[in-house]
């Protein structure tokens, strides 16, 4: 007997916080955690996702080596911020396609947790979705490849350019 939940019978899922600090100028926001992000607490957590790798090489640090909270701390010095768009979905696996019945985080709010913002970098199509709304609160919005490794049709070396292109604008990379 398969006992696997379809998304609309499965529980609402609930996302993390953001990650920002005083200096963070520009945040980039996911759509919402995987599977082994959720199971590990840890954003980007799934050992194929490219994001630490990305911000790594970006940075010239070995972030996957630091213990999670020390890699956020990094972020946080850096003024850079992350989140997701969502803050709950049912979804069954980690396809941002599979997801249902999303409820937005507090995107509105995110003049008032990170003062200084000046940009929003979506990453991947699903986040990319809100763009409108954040350019309408004033924000500088950039569209950045999916780090996910279901993005496979772009190679970690255009990636990482695009990347790369977005962060120089503010002083990140």
């Amino acid at each position: 007997m398969n006992t696997a939940l379809r998304a609309d019978e499965a529980l609402p899922l609930a996302g993390f916080g953001p990650v920002v600090g005083p200096r963070t100028r520009l945040m980039v926001l996911g759509s919402f955690p995987g599977v082994a992000s959720l199971a590990q607490q840890q954003y980007y957590a799934h050992p194929r996702n490219q994001f630490w790798p990305i911000l790594s090489a970006l940075w010239g640090q070995e972030l996957r080596a630091l213990p999670y909270s020390e890699r956020l701390e990094v972020l946080r010095e850096r003024g850079l911020g992350l989140w997701d768009v969502y803050a709950r979905v049912r979804r069954e696996g980690s396809l941002d396609s599979a997801i249902e019945a999303a409820e937005l985080n507090d995107l509105a709010g995110l003049r008032r947790i990170a003062p200084v913002l000046e940009a929003v970098a979506h990453n991947g199509a699903e986040s990319a979705r809100t763009m409108r709304r954040l350019q309408a609160m004033g924000f500088a919005v950039h569209r950045l490849p999916s780090t996910s490794p279901a993005n496979a049709g772009w190679s970690f070396e255009r990636k990482l350019a695009a990347w790369r292109e977005t962060f120089a604008r503010y002083d990140l990379a």
